[in-house]
């Protein structure tokens, strides 16, 4: 599937604007049409400020989700969600967000509420971005799920959700979507010491039936939870066994990193298509067009504009609105200044 060279695109999530968070933290005082109606305006209001900077692909910003995977619990079966977490105060870090208790078969017959987001982004977006889709892949989701005598550890655990995870693929594309992303930042996480070929199983055996169906990209970062990452932040341990998922596009964090490892494009673009996070959603320094400019220049030197995308390191939802808005206008222009002195 033929696109840009030197596209802008972005992973999924967006930061929801503040009286969305007020209204989420007070929903009893709405009635049904009414969250209906705010939903709507979220997603209208992400969908501006993405069209508004330029991106040749937009999302609807996860609007609708509390995370980027953490209201897909909500759609399981066999589940008591959210005990309490072992640790409450203090620095915030990933153990302060609950574990969900297994309590029967896992399962979710009614999917995941994906397609219903991918229908009112088609509805409501204008004519022109490439609309994406973002839905994360069955090992992140098994990592806040606490295993038990029928599901052993991770991996079963794993196993138990890939075909539920699978289908819900399937119900997007039948739905219209052309542009997917499995967002799958645990394998990167813990690729360091988990074995590697593994993880490219599990992700194939995920996408199989999409694959050759839509333009698939997965995401592979180090975490972001509030800001922070969590996982060792290397992406030697990945390659080359990573280039053997079944996708079109890799997303790889680098400005977080600055650009540690810039060269590992030139070994993803012989086989796949690369998106590099351009600009650092943990920082609160605006690039400025010129400085995407010069990374974009950067990243050329290893890998050609054709199979080049840029986007920012992971999803926006931990950056203040004021500074996404920012980040995203100066990643478009830094990298139209690219396109110019190239012609393309």
């Amino acid at each position: 599937m033929s696109v840009r060279p030197l596209r802008t695109t972005v992973i999924g999530s967006y930061p929801f604007p503040s009286w969305l968070e007020y209204a989420s933290l007070n929903l009893e005082a709405f009635g049904d049409a009414e969250i209906r109606e705010m939903q709507n305006d979220a997603v209208i209001t992400a969908i501006h400020d993405q069209v508004s900077a330029g991106l040749d692909v937009i999302t609807d910003g996860e609007q609708t989700r509390f995370d980027f995977n953490l209201s897909f619990y909500g759609y399981l079966n066999g589940i008591s969600l959210e005990p309490r977490p072992i640790r409450i105060y203090g620095p915030m870090a990933h153990d302060q967000r609950g574990k969900h208790t297994i309590i029967d078969e896992l399962t979710a017959e009614n999917g995941f509420g994906t397609v219903e987001e991918y229908e009112r982004l088609v509805r409501l977006a204008p004519k022109g971005p490439t609309l994406k889709a973002s839905v994360p892949g069955p090992y992140t989701m098994s990592g806040r799920l606490i295993p038990n005598e029928q599901y052993s550890d991770r991996w079963a655990i794993t196993e138990a959700l890939l075909p539920w995870i699978r289908e819900e693929l399937v119900r997007l594309v039948d739905a219209g979507c052309t542009e997917l992303t499995v967002d799958e930042p645990s394998m990167s996480c813990y690729a360091h010491k988990s074995d590697p070929d593994r993880f490219v199983d599990i992700f194939n055996r995920t996408v199989e039936p999409i694959v050759g169906k839509c333009r698939l990209s997965t995401h592979l970062c180090f975490g972001n939870y509030k800001g922070h990452a969590v996982g060792k932040r290397e992406y030697a341990p990945m390659f080359p066994s990573f280039l053997n998922m079944n996708v079109d596009e890799i997303h790889v964090e680098m400005a977080s990193r600055e650009f540690s490892e810039l060269e590992i494009l030139e070994e993803i673009t012989k086989k796949r298509e690369v998106a590099v996070g351009i600009i650092d959603v943990k920082s609160y320094y605006i690039e400025t067009p010129e400085d995407i400019a010069e990374r974009v220049r950067a990243c050329l030197k290893y890998a050609p504009p054709e199979k080049l995308s840029f986007a920012p390191d992971c999803g926006l939802s931990q950056t203040a609105r004021w500074a996404a808005k920012q980040k995203l206008k100066s990643m478009v222009e830094g990298t139209e200044i690219v396109r110019k002195e190239l012609g393309v």
